[in-house]
């Protein structure tokens, strides 16, 4: 995985994050692959803690958060995708007038959410069938936050559900807001930022802020695999 993951045209991804805020992943997860994480969710010894989502009035559906030790094929995605990224992050940083300070490495960022009482694990899967949604969120969990985090589709749309697109919704200062409906092939991802990101504008970067979400499901089940690379409290 680590090998797909470096092989990958970074170039083109990075570009596209600059460009648009987001970016697919061609298929990284092989069906064999989607199937292994699919079925870890019937394994509870696998989390730390389930959520319903209506319980909370965050959509209706349930995800669970993996507990450490990560699986073995989620720990190498969280730490291979962590260091391209890291660059883009950090390229954002200096485009805002901040200093470049992600760490080149996934270990020595969550040093830095350990430090703030961030110490558990934030990768999940996510559940929904026939009516389910996911409201427009952010996922920031303390004060320590990486500005990305991907997405995969671990089933087929039209085949195994239908609906449940991924929605990214963008505000602009001073403007209405601007939305995205993107459709996953299972096994593809999608890059897409946290909190906010850099747009350029006439007076130099802006910043924008982004929330995520997914439309209603109408029928099927639906599976995803959220990476998260910061920890929570």
């Amino acid at each position: 995985m680590l090998d797909r993951i470096a092989n990958l045209n970074w170039n083109k991804l990075q570009q596209l994050l600059d460009e648009h805020g987001y970016a697919k992943i061609p298929p990284l997860l092989d069906e064999s692959a989607c199937k292994e994480i699919i079925e870890t969710y019937e394994i509870n010894d696998n989390f730390r803690n389930t959520i319903d989502m209506a319980r909370y009035r965050f959509g209706i559906g349930e995800y669970k958060y993996y507990g450490a030790p990560l699986p073995a094929l989620l720990q190498q995605l969280r730490e291979g995708l962590y260091p391209e990224l890291a660059k883009t992050a950090n390229r954002w940083l200096e485009q805002l007038g901040r200093t470049a300070d992600y760490p080149d490495l996934l270990a020595d960022f969550l040093e830095q959410c350990h430090k703030e009482g961030q110490t558990r694990p934030t990768p999940l899967i996510l559940k929904y069938e026939a009516g389910g949604y996911n409201c427009l969120h952010q996922d920031l969990y303390g004060n320590v936050f990486f500005p990305f985090q991907v997405v995969f589709a671990l089933n087929q749309q039209k085949v195994d559900y239908t609906g449940g697109e991924f929605l990214l919704v963008e505000q602009r200062p001073r403007a209405q807001s601007r939305g995205h409906v993107i459709t996953l092939e299972q096994g593809e991802g999608l890059i897409f930022p946290t909190h906010h990101r850099p747009v350029s504008g006439t007076r130099g970067y802006y910043r924008t802020t982004l929330r995520h979400g997914v439309s209603t499901v109408t029928s099927g089940t639906r599976y995803s695999l959220g990476i998260i690379f910061h920890d929570a409290k």
